[in-house]
């Protein structure tokens, strides 16, 4: 029987996965037999979240949730040593968490704004995914990382662009990884969501100025949705993607292509 999207017995860290993307993330890996540990760094949030899902998996059991600054180096090996106590083994880590932008013009930007974006969106991920190829690299039977990056890092937006580079900086990072990690069996992709609806796009989708200048170039003509992201998310977990790696996953609607 071909099963390949069972993800029962696996253990799997979803770091922002207390909201929005993540959240879609962990709801489906969960839904898939999964085993899910998700970090957040607000406490309540984080508790809610894990409260929800727990909710509708029907099994507290396979849900952790851990508090976590993933810019925070002590922080990250604190949690990433408690997941692996609560999985028993990390089988796959989305590199989920980051910040927005706060639409600055280049000219005007403060390099204290710059560093904030950098911080979370690219040392974030670099500390998530040290931290997740460390353990499997050390029980030899690789793994799935994979990061969430946005259509900004390969398209242009105006008083975006350090937010842009953030995330272009995560998808060069991912490239690299897939070359440099598969001699441990680590398969390393990104994911590029385009408008999904969530807290950090909630003013621009419900702006209508702004509804009306970017839905028309959505040919789905939706906003996408954080359930989206769960097909994406078994996939890269499963060994349906063993043999995908390096690569950039587009899920927005073919807004990149109109």
């Amino acid at each position: 029987m071909y099963t390949p999207f069972d993800l029962s017995g696996r253990g799997v860290v979803v770091t922002g996965g207390n909201g929005g993307i993540g959240l879609g993330m962990a709801r489906a890996l969960l839904a898939s037999g999964a085993t899910v540990a998700i970090w957040g760094s607000n406490p309540g949030k984080t508790e809610a979240a894990k409260a929800q899902l727990a909710t509708e998996c029907g099994d507290a059991s396979r849900v952790h949730a851990f508090v976590c600054d993933v810019a925070d180096e002590s922080q990250v090996g604190t949690a990433f040593a408690a997941s692996i106590a609560a999985l028993g083994r990390v089988h796959a880590c989305f590199a989920n968490a980051g910040v927005s932008s706060k639409g600055c013009v280049l000219t005007e930007m403060s390099l204290e704004e710059f560093r904030r974006v950098q911080r979370v969106n690219v040392e974030g991920v670099f500390l998530t995914f040290r931290a997740a190829a460390r353990h499997m690299a050390e029980h030899g039977e690789g793994g799935s990382l994979v990061a969430t990056a946005s259509t900004a890092a390969v398209e242009g937006a105006a008083r975006n662009s350090h937010y842009g580079a953030s995330k272009g900086a995560v998808t060069a990072f991912v490239r690299a990884l897939a070359v440099e990690l598969a001699r441990h069996k680590i398969r390393v992709n990104s994911i590029l969501p385009g408008w999904i609806v969530t807290d950090m796009t909630d003013k621009s989708v419900h702006n209508p100025k702004f509804a009306d200048a970017v839905l028309p170039r959505i040919p789905a003509r939706r906003w996408g949705e954080i359930d989206d992201f769960g097909g994406i998310a078994v996939y890269l977990a499963s060994d349906a993607s063993a043999y995908a790696t390096g690569e950039q996953f587009l899920i927005d609607g073919g807004y990149t292509k109109f």
